[in-house]
């Protein structure tokens, strides 16, 4: 009878231990981590050393993926592309939404539902909805050519043009600036009133103390959304798949646009693999990049981090 006993009670201190009720809320998240992300990753590095093609049994080929990647023009250019999206993506969504962030730390009735109205393009994202509509805006008779043949300018081929297919599609990423914009929002509250006053009182105007107060202030927080932004930038897919398909002559043929058509148009898994695996190292190379640069100019209450 004791044994039962003391095997019922070392039972029920284990199901009603804190670990064990932590680890049970955690487990669903645990498996959908394990079996959607971790499995494939490992699946996926195996498939980037064979010659895999949904046809025949995929046989072992060593680095040959890696070695084609950098004999592949399109593969290049694809890089160019990317790189290029993120530079001036990035920069402008960063300086939109700080900019917007700044305008509603006004006081004002309506600064509530401003900044709703703001995050509504980052709520919808880039679907594909959102994608036709603005296709249909940049189009031959869209609005955007309606207005500038009403101010006496000629219409723009701009996704015949490869100088400007680009235009439209940074746009798009620029427009969706709310969520960068509710964070500096929140950053910029945050900010002790009392800076401003001295740096008034020192004779600063505005100028000055936004950029000796605010940037300083912010810049955790700028080097947050930075790197967030510059890592979605890279995951860039759904706007050029569905406005452009890469083109005209692959001006906008994205990084993740070429590796889904490897992968799912010409049914080249282990070559598609081997293009995520290269992907993810440069956005890792680029995201310490960043980070070992922030220690110039990220900066903390108590001084420079």
């Amino acid at each position: 009878m004791e044994k039962k006993e003391k095997k019922k009670l070392s039972f029920h201190k284990f199901l009603y231990n804190d670990n064990t009720v932590g680890y049970t809320f955690a487990l669903p998240f645990i498996i959908g981590f394990l079996g959607f992300t971790i499995v494939p990753m490992i699946v996926s590095m195996y498939y980037s050393f064979t010659d895999y093609n949904l046809i025949k049994q995929e046989n072992f080929i060593g680095l040959d993926n890696y070695i084609r990647l950098f004999q592949d023009v399109r593969f290049l250019k694809s890089v160019r592309v990317t790189l290029k999206y993120v530079f001036f993506s990035v920069p402008l969504k960063l300086a939109f939404a700080l900019f917007i962030a700044y305008l509603l730390t006004r006081k004002s009735k309506a600064v509530t539902f401003y900044r709703s109205l703001y995050y509504i393009p980052s709520l919808i994202g880039g679907s594909i909805a959102v994608s036709l509509v603005w296709k249909e805006l940049f189009s031959s008779k869209g609005l955007v050519n309606s207005i500038l043949m009403n101010l006496g300018l000629e219409k723009v081929s701009w996704f015949g043009d490869q100088k400007l297919a680009m235009v439209p599609l940074i746009l798009m990423t620029v427009w969706q600036f709310g969520s960068s914009m509710i964070i500096f929002a929140a950053g910029l509250k945050e900010i002790p009133s009392t800076y401003y006053e001295a740096a008034k009182i020192d004779g600063a105007n505005k100028g000055q103390s936004f950029v000796k107060i605010t940037l300083p202030c912010l810049s955790p927080i700028i080097l947050y959304n930075l790197v967030m932004q510059t890592i979605s930038a890279f995951m860039a897919f759904t706007q050029a798949f569905v406005i452009t398909k890469g083109g005209p002559n692959d001006a906008t043929n994205f990084y993740s646009l070429y590796v889904y058509n490897q992968a799912f148009k010409y049914y080249d898994m282990g070559y598609a693999s081997a293009m995520s695996w290269v992907m993810l190292v440069v956005m890792s190379l680029i995201t310490l990049l960043i980070f070992k640069s922030s220690k110039r100019w990220v900066f903390s209450e108590a001084g420079q981090d």
